[in-house]
C-alpha cells in the first residue's frame, strides 16, 4: 500500500513540474490549436475542420511567398498606417510576410470565412480585431539585426542573445531575419499560452527577451 501511495504522490508531482514550466504560472496541459482562439471548428462555415481556414493540401495560394500551402485570401491592396517614432532607429516597412498572413484576418478587411476561393461575411471583431491603424501596436517587418542592435542601444543583439525557446532571438524568434507577428506569437499555441504568446511575459520577459530597458 505504501509503495502505490508513493508512486501516486510522485506522480502528481511529475505532473504538477510538467505543467509548471518553471515559470510559476500554469498552462494549458493540452497545448496546441485544438481548443485555442484559432480552433474555428465549432463555426457552421468550417465543415468541422481545424485547418481549412488558413491550410489547404492543394491549389495553395502564392500571393505571399513563404505561406505555408495558405489557402486564406489575402488582401494585397490595403493599405497600412505603420507604427512611426522618433526614437525609433529601425525602418518600419508595409507589413509583409507571415505577418500579412495574421492580418488577412486580423484587420477586419477580409472575411475570416473568406477561405478556398469563397468571400466569406464574417468579419473578426472584437480585442482581435487591429484595423489598418497599425500605429498604435508593435512594429512588424522590419529588419532586425546585429546593425540595427549596434545603432540602437535598447536592444539586444538578436544574433548572440538567447530566446528562452532554445536558440538565439535570430534564429527562433524572427521570420527572415525581420520582427514579424510570429515573432510574439504563436498561431499554432505551442505553448498553451494566453495571446497564443511564444513565450510568457511574466515579469515583461518576453518584452526583455530583445528589449534591454
Amino acid at each position: 500500500m505504501k509503495t502505490k501511495t508513493a508512486k501516486l504522490i510522485v506522480g502528481v508531482l511529475v505532473v504538477a513540474v510538467m505543467l509548471t514550466l518553471g515559470t510559476g504560472s500554469v498552462v494549458n496541459a493540452a497545448a496546441g490549436i485544438t481548443g485555442s482562439a484559432h480552433d474555428l471548428s465549432a463555426s457552421g462555415w468550417t465543415g468541422g475542420e481545424i485547418c481549412i481556414v488558413c491550410h489547404t493540401p492543394h491549389n495553395a495560394s502564392t500571393t505571399v511567398s513563404d505561406a505555408p500551402l495558405w489557402n486564406h485570401t489575402v488582401n494585397t491592396t490595403t493599405t497600412y498606417t505603420t507604427y512611426t517614432s522618433t526614437t525609433m532607429t529601425a525602418t518600419v516597412g508595409t507589413p509583409a510576410g507571415v505577418s500579412k498572413l495574421c492580418l488577412s484576418c486580423h484587420d477586419g478587411t477580409t472575411a475570416i470565412d473568406s477561405f478556398g476561393g469563397a468571400t466569406g461575411s464574417h468579419n473578426i471583431t472584437g480585442a482581435a480585431l487591429l484595423g489598418t491603424d497599425l500605429s498604435n501596436d508593435h512594429p512588424i517587418s522590419f529588419t532586425y539585426d546585429t546593425t540595427l542592435a549596434g545603432n540602437d542601444h535598447g536592444l539586444y543583439d538578436p544574433a548572440v542573445k538567447t530566446s528562452g525557446l532554445g536558440g538565439t532571438v535570430a534564429a527562433d524568434m524572427l521570420s527572415g531575419g525581420k520582427v514579424e507577428c510570429s515573432s510574439c506569437h504563436d498561431v499554432h499555441n505551442s505553448t498553451g499560452l494566453t495571446h497564443l504568446l511564444v513565450k510568457a511575459n511574466t515579469a515583461s520577459a518576453l518584452c526583455l527577451t530583445c528589449h534591454n530597458k
